[in-house]
């Protein structure tokens, strides 16, 4: 193991053990090196590394701070390791994706509101008229509305990070990809009338076969990824 992950398994115990709590102002710099038995340069580059994963924050002028160690904030920054993911690791996720679609609408459907309802109806009358980088958007959208509905924020920020990647797979840019999106469509509805129903079970069944439905279309057609795109926060 060298300097640099000695420093950053060091500070991630000390932030873990509660030694250094949410919010917390980070000890001086020299003292951590000799805790640790470190260099500057090491403990520098792992206090960087725990910042892209949302851990640490500095702030200009006051110092380095453990940060709020929101569970969202902190999930968001799979989407780092996600994207590098090959396409046949990745698709393994869908089996994860498709519980917590399901339990995610479940959860919308006891919550659902008729400001809600007026909201995804609004959102899916447009979808259905909408093609291309346009229509992914108000896809995502649709989704993202669901799963905030759902009131658990850990929740949501993980299928952004599913969804965020997804999207790299363009499968309405085939040549089959009109009669996709078109069943796509319906799948939406599907789900958003059982939405409208306020009926869990029936939502949850409806989520899980449209993620069934797209992983399906990338086993199959395996489409090239355009880019990747970072995920929602």
């Amino acid at each position: 193991m060298g300097a640099i992950d000695d420093a950053f398994h060091g500070l991630r115990r000390i932030i873990a053990s509660g030694e250094l709590a949410p919010g917390q102002r980070f000890p001086p710099e020299a003292q951590l090196c000799e805790r640790l038995q470190v260099s500057r340069g090491s403990l520098r580059e792992a206090v960087r590394m725990l910042g892209a994963l949302g851990v640490i924050e500095s702030r200009h002028g006051s110092g380095t701070y453990v940060s709020a160690l929101e569970p969202a904030n902190i999930i968001g920054a799979l989407s780092l390791t996600v994207e590098l993911m090959p396409f046949d690791g990745f698709i393994e996720l869908y089996e994860i994706r498709r519980v917590l679609e399901s339990h995610a609408a479940a959860q919308a459907a006891a919550r659902m509101t008729d400001a809600a309802a007026e909201e995804l109806g609004s959102i899916l009358d447009e979808l259905e008229l909408t093609e291309g980088e346009e229509g992914t958007e108000l896809d995502a959208l649709f989704h993202e509305r669901i799963h905030r509905l759902g009131g658990n924020a850990a929740l949501a920020t993980l299928l952004a990070v599913f969804r965020s990647r997804s999207r790299a797979y363009q499968v309405f840019e085939l040549a089959t990809g009109r009669e996709m999106k078109r069943v796509s469509d319906h799948g939406h509805r599907q789900i958003l009338a059982a939405l409208l129903d306020r009926d869990p079970s029936a939502a949850a069944n409806a989520a899980a076969a449209h993620v069934a439905l797209t992983e399906q279309w990338l086993r199959e057609h395996r489409p090239p990824a355009a880019s990747v795109l970072p995920a929602a926060g």
